[in-house]
């Protein structure tokens, strides 16, 4: 693994730059929903979106996460998205990235980074918690109205 860079993507331009990793996780966005879920995200929920580049300046992997307060959790970083692009899997560039996250929250003063994971993403299930040792805490229940 070459020199690899992590940069927190700010303008539409770099946002945009981002959904075509992006969306080989979240398969339903069009480029346009991604953008406006993006920008009010960061807006209102202080979403925050990095990107990691290899070092041919490639952006190889993308995680978008937001600082949060629960009464269950306390003050943590909830990972909302994290994606490696499909051709370049199984290199480090996720635990790379997912590191990234977790001294941006310990820098930031949060006790503890979650997320959830679709039931059928087993090898996700895996690098979570053999690789990057999260626990499973919860199932996530979801209702559409």
């Amino acid at each position: 693994m070459g020199m690899l860079t992590v940069k927190e993507l700010q303008t539409e331009e770099e946002i945009l730059e981002a959904f075509p990793v992006m969306n080989q996780l979240r398969t339903h966005l069009h480029e346009e929903t991604y953008l406006d879920l993006v920008m009010e995200a960061k807006e209102r929920d202080r979403y925050r979106l990095f990107a990691l580049y290899d070092d041919q300046d490639e952006m190889v992997a993308a995680t978008g996460f937001k600082p949060m307060i629960t009464l269950y959790y306390g003050r943590f970083v909830w990972v909302c998205d994290l994606v490696t692009d499909e051709n370049k899997r199984s290199n480090g560039y996720g635990e790379k990235l997912l590191s990234y996250v977790h001294k941006w929250a310990k820098d930031n003063g949060y006790k503890s980074v979650a997320l959830s994971s679709g039931l059928k993403r087993t090898e996700a299930h895996r690098f979570y918690e053999k690789k990057m040792n999260y626990d499973k805490v919860s199932y996530v229940f979801k209702v559409n109205l």
